[in-house]
């Protein structure tokens, strides 16, 4: 076999070896979650706790943000004002299942114990549990400026 044309297998193989590794995520979707190494964008503690984690993707770069709480991830898009957050691609994991949901579609209880003590626990319609008043993402996010605004109180810090 010639040079060249051992040159040109060579390098096909190698072609075809990295088509796989190059893989993009898809636009908007969620990414993996390195458990107890990934740290939170707000808050910086580690995410560990699979069924309370949240991602926000920028619609525009499609950069992901991880939280370890609902309640950080909220806050976050307020307290950076950022210009996107409308847009944004919200993802919560589902108490039950910790399958990922969209936030915006969830259902909420606001009984839970949870990494940031904001009690804020999301749901699939298949997975809400009975007999608590479901909460939409509207008003999950209301409660959790509510407790961050008395949190807040407490430690003696201004409001914004």
């Amino acid at each position: 076999m010639s040079e060249s044309r051992r040159r040109f297998l060579l390098l096909a193989a190698l072609g075809l070896l990295g088509a796989g590794c190059g893989k993009k995520r898809p636009a908007g979707a969620v990414e993996a979650v390195h458990w107890d190494r990934d740290m939170c964008e707000r808050c910086k503690m580690v995410l560990s706790e699979r069924k309370y984690a949240a991602e926000i993707v920028d619609p525009k770069t499609n950069k992901v943000y991880k939280f370890d709480d609902i309640g950080c991830a909220t806050l976050w898009l307020e307290e950076e004002h950022i210009p996107w957050a409308d847009r944004a691609k919200i993802w919560v994991t589902d108490a039950k299942t910790g399958e990922w949901l969209d936030a915006r579609k969830a259902k909420y209880t606001s009984d839970s114990i949870t990494p940031m003590a904001y009690g804020i626990a999301a749901f699939s319609d298949r997975t809400f549990p009975k007999g608590h008043k479901a909460l939409n993402f509207r008003q999950a996010t209301e409660l959790i400026r509510k407790i961050e605004a008395k949190n807040n109180e407490r430690r003696g810090v201004e409001p914004q």
